[in-house]
């Protein structure tokens, strides 16, 4: 990370982004590339699908009625203790990292990272892992922040094991672009160390195909060969993957690495991603058309992460309609 491409760098003008623009945007909303994930970019070409997941844009300063920071309240009703979050029964969320290897213009925590709440010190670790055996129905502990993966060997598989330790728990889970944005951070020793508890299940997001790259692929069977199970959570952007043929090469890429295509998200409700959006009515027509092109193997859940539902919902859900209106219904189109 010490040679992270941040904000307005002269590195970004080669790919039509405007220095100023990336300031003021930076100033919100931070701008990090890795040196590898800039690599990836088409130079010159500012609707490449990577570069519009990487690179600043004005648009992200945009205002969006009923947009917020935090929609799903994590600074508040769903913290437990220091750097734990539950919005779902069964499962809590640990931030153990306040940074990305890449800062995603779409990320879900955008207007949060700077000032969250992580889990560092080991009074911390103990706090929480003290919090989730006081709580038998928790059974699984998502790892995330930022990215866990840019914690050292030592840190990460320490708080892997304190938690996997734990009778109650059934899977570990570490939420990471790693493998799509800094790939050379998953080594054989940290994919072996990882997977030695059993419990680890590794969750990451490739967007486009032409995420899945050698380096990609290589990461990826690192931590498949070393018992950890991989599943990816596309996001569904405009621009990026809003057709059925990305989606289709996104899909088959993935099985063929042997990374399970799980979710594909619609954008969350939050503040700097209008451009993003892509409707329900296309999203829904882009779920059909899908399941009528590939496999069950490789057939991701369509799903929404709605602000007061008690799970993530099925975009066909005919609830759907009525969840978007409580959460702003126009933003979603």
């Amino acid at each position: 990370m010490r040679h992270a491409i941040t904000g307005p760098a002269p590195e970004l003008a080669a790919h039509g982004v405007d220095l100023g623009v990336a300031a003021r945007v930076h100033r919100r909303y931070p701008v990090r590339l890795t040196p590898y994930a800039l690599s990836l970019l088409r130079a010159g070409d500012p609707p490449d699908p990577l570069a519009l997941q990487g690179l600043p844009a004005a648009a992200e300063l945009l205002d969006e009625p009923g947009m917020t920071a935090d929609p799903f309240h994590e600074t508040t009703q769903a913290a437990c203790c220091h750097g734990l979050k539950q919005r779902f029964p069964d499962r809590v969320l640990v931030m153990v990292h306040d940074q990305c290897a890449m800062a995603c213009r779409h990320c879900t925590r955008k207007g949060l990272l700077g000032a969250a709440d992580v889990v560092r010190t080991p009074s911390q670790v103990t706090q929480a892992v003290a919090w989730v055996r006081a709580h038998p129905q928790v059974r699984e502990v998502l790892l995330s922040g930022g990215d866990p993966m840019l914690l050292s060997d030592r840190r990460l598989t320490g708080l892997v094991r304190a938690f996997a330790c734990l009778p109650q728990l059934d899977a570990v889970r570490i939420g990471t672009r790693a493998p799509v944005t800094l790939p050379m951070r998953v080594t054989p020793e940290l994919a072996h160390a990882l997977g030695v508890s059993k419990k680890v299940w590794v969750n990451t997001q490739f967007n486009h195909v032409r995420e899945i790259t050698p380096e990609a692929t290589a990461a990826c069977a690192r931590l498949v060969d070393a018992g950890i199970p991989v599943s990816n959570q596309t996001v569904l952007l405009k621009g990026v993957n809003d057709s059925l043929e990305a989606l289709f090469d996104l899909c088959a890429g993935l099985q063929r690495i042997r990374v399970r295509p799980y979710y594909v998200f619609l954008c969350d409700p939050i503040a700097g991603i209008a451009h993003f959006r892509v409707s329900l009515r296309r999203a829904r027509s882009l779920e059909r058309a899908l399941a009528e092109r590939i496999g069950g193997l490789a057939l991701p859940r369509f799903v929404m992460d709605v602000p007061g539902a008690l799970r993530k919902r099925p975009i066909g859900d005919p609830a759907a309609n009525c969840l978007l209106d409580r959460a702003n219904r126009a933003s979603f189109g």
